[in-house]
This record gives structure tokens, sequence and C-alpha cells, in this order.
């Protein structure tokens, strides 16, 4: 039996512990901001939150996303990355139970330390990835994108039932998702003793010139604005999908049903993406046909809105098939997982800015010409400009190659 038979079972072994550490951090990267939607007006009612600071609560993750991700590649050099995901963690949990603390403010001290944490892990996730998983980039990144989807899913729709059971009302039904982080914590303890723990990020720092900053690249740029305009696409149609819809007389009750149907399918379409993007010569069919389907999302509402469900069914292949390729493409255009970090960090500062004032300018361009269809057009042009990025960041190339 030769050494490399004898070592496969502990290769395999190292695969699966390291791919469920990755999921269980995936879990925690998305559930405890969406879950405030559907009791944000409990949330309002109990705090005597006007509309705007309503509308800001649930807009600061998107913000401290992109204030800190840049942040984020340092944090790691200092701690290294195992130790910065599992601190990330932990400060995240607390977050979590700081905003649901019955104290004046907690709510928004909480909700701004829980965006902190989770715009560090969304960084240094895809430079996990790209360590431990070098060949398989694309399947991973296809089911960690699928596993936040899904439980995203899951704590929308049952944050309202838990807040009506419950004594606590909406303060237990968003505390609750602070075990989540807690059992990813107690999971990846053992992580912490690798000895390579704190070994490449720091030789990365005391060795700067080592790798081509992105924000320095035209490649790092292309990758930075497909990951925005693909934001943008995402959260226009979380916020504004079930209104426009019952603009045209859908019922609120079939919006909300046509919401969750979204993020079904894009669950799937992010693991059928993610067991497809490695097989080509590079990626640009994928991205440029991804965004594609959103340009026809975009401009099927505008022109066609009686065809909502295909529109619904587009855009969420389009959209669960775009993140897997945008946070593919943070591993597969650099040299190595701390470049890759640095990718991570610069692209998702300027998408989630890009996306957190995208809806906004959305809603106000409706108010100002009071109609969907100038704000829907304007959407679906910056949707041709993706396709258009997806073409040139999708092609076999190295920041610095």
């Amino acid at each position: 039996m030769t050494a490399a038979t004898r070592n496969a079972p502990q290769r395999t072994l190292r695969f699966g512990f390291a791919f469920i550490g990755v999921l269980l951090i995936a879990v925690n990267l998305r559930v405890s901001f969406v879950s405030v939607g559907p009791v944000l007006a409990n949330i309002s009612s109990d705090l005597g939150l006007s509309n705007p600071a309503a509308g800001f609560l649930t807009g600061l993750p998107l913000i401290s996303f992109a204030v800190f991700s840049p942040v984020a590649p340092a944090f790691a050099d200092r701690l290294g990355l195992d130790r910065a995901l599992w601190l990330s963690l932990l400060i995240l949990a607390s977050g979590i139970v700081l905003r649901s603390l019955p104290v004046p403010g907690f709510i928004w001290a909480g909700t701004a330390t829980l965006g902190l944490a989770i715009a560090f892990l969304n960084v240094l996730v895809p430079s996990l990835v790209k360590r431990d998983f070098p060949l398989k980039v694309s399947q991973v990144t296809g089911s960690y994108t699928a596993a936040q989807a899904a439980f995203a899913a899951v704590g929308a729709a049952v944050v309202v039932p838990v807040a009506q059971t419950s004594p606590a009302g909406w303060r237990l039904a968003l505390g609750i998702w602070a075990g989540l982080a807690i059992i990813a914590t107690a999971v990846l303890l053992p992580f912490l003793r690798r000895p390579a723990a704190a070994g490449t990020h720091a030789t990365a720092r005391r060795a700067p010139n080592s790798y081509q900053s992105p924000w320095t690249s035209f490649l790092g740029w292309q990758v930075t604005l497909f990951m925005g305009l693909q934001s943008v696409a995402f959260y226009v149609l979380m916020a504004w999908l079930p209104t426009i819809e019952q603009s045209q007389g859908v019922p609120a009750t079939t919006a909300g049903i046509h919401l969750s149907v979204f993020l079904l399918v894009s669950v799937f379409a992010s693991l059928g993406t993610g067991a497809v993007l490695h097989r080509g010569r590079d990626q640009r069919l994928t991205a440029s046909a991804s965004a594609a389907f959103t340009f026809m999302t975009f401009l099927g509402l505008a022109l066609a809105p009686d065809l909502i469900l295909l529109w619904v069914l587009l855009g969420a292949i389009g959209c669960g098939s775009l993140i897997v390729i945008a946070l593919s493409l943070f591993s597969l255009r650099t040299r190595n997982h701390p470049q890759a970090a640095a990718m991570s960090g610069m692209a998702q500062s300027v998408g989630y800015g890009l996306s957190a004032i995208g809806p906004v300018l959305f809603g106000g361009l409706h108010d100002l010409t009071g109609s969907w269809t100038a704000p829907l057009i304007t959407i679906a042009a910056a949707m041709a400009v993706l396709t258009l990025i997806g073409s040139l960041a999708g092609r076999d190339r190295v920041i610095g190659g």
C-alpha cells in the first residue's frame, strides 16, 4: 500500500471536517438580518420607530458590510484566518444577543455589531475556500451559498410564528439565531489548534508585495463591478418585488408566496451553478448567461407584468447563479488566499455599498415618475452592463498574471 493510499482516508476526513466548517459559517451569513423584515412592524410599534428609522434599521447591516469589508483582510493578517473567522462568529453571537436585549439603544448597537461580524465572515469565507479547497472552489461556493439562502428562507418563515407565540415577542424571535453562531464556534474550536492558523496571512503581511492589490488591477475592478451589480439586482428584488406585484393587483399573500418561490429556486440555482462552473475553460458563458436572465427579469417586469411568475423564476435562476459566480471569482482570479481575501474585501465593500444605495434610488425613481416602468428599465440597463462585465471578469486569468 502506497503512502498516498494510506493517507487517502485522512485527507477525506480533513476535507469533510473543513467542508462542515464552511457550511456552519455559511448558515450564519444571512439569517440574522433577513429575519428582521417580517417582524419590522412589531419592532417599530414597540420602539416607536418612524418609517425612515425602520428603513435605516434594515439597511444598517448593508452599510456595515460596505464600511468594514476592507478591514477584514488586515484582521485575518493579524490573527490568522481560522482565529479571525472564529472570533467573528463570537462577535456575531454577541451582536445578536445585544440587539434583543430590552435596553434603550441596544438594538442599534447590536445590529451594527452583527453587521461588522458578517462583513468579516463574508470577506474571509472565500479566502478559506481558496486555501482549503483550491480545486473545488465553485462546488464548495455553490454549496455554502445554497446553505445560507436556505437558512435565510427558513428564518423568514419561522420568525413570525415564534414572535407571536413567545411572551418575549420579536426579541426572542431574533435572539434565537445566536444559537447558530454559538454552535459554529463550538464545532470550529479545534481548528484553532492547527499550526498553520496564523502562518500564511502573517507571511503575506510581512511581504506586502507578494501579490498585486486588486485595487490597482483592471481585473479586480471587473470582479468588483460584477459583484456590485449582481447585488443590486438581488436587493432591489428583495425590497420591491412584492410591492411591484401588489401594484399590479397581485394579492399580498400571493406576492409572499412568489418571494418564497424565488428564494427556493435560487437555492437550486446556486447548487447547479457550483456544479458546472468549473467544467468549462473559463466562466464567461455562465456569467453572461446568468446576467442575461436578470436583464430579462427586469425588462419583463416593465413590459409584460402579466407574466410575473415567469420573471420571478428567471430572476431566481439569475440571482442564485450570479452570487455563486461572484464569490467564486474572488478565488478563481487570485493567486493565493491572502490575495483572495483582499479581492473579497474590495468587491464586497463596493458591492454592498451599491446594494445599499440601489433599492433607495429605485424607490426614489418610482416616486419621481409615478410608475415602476422607469426604475425597472433603468435596472435592466444595468443588467445589460453586467452581462458585458461578466464576459470580461469570466476570462481565465488572475490578478497580476
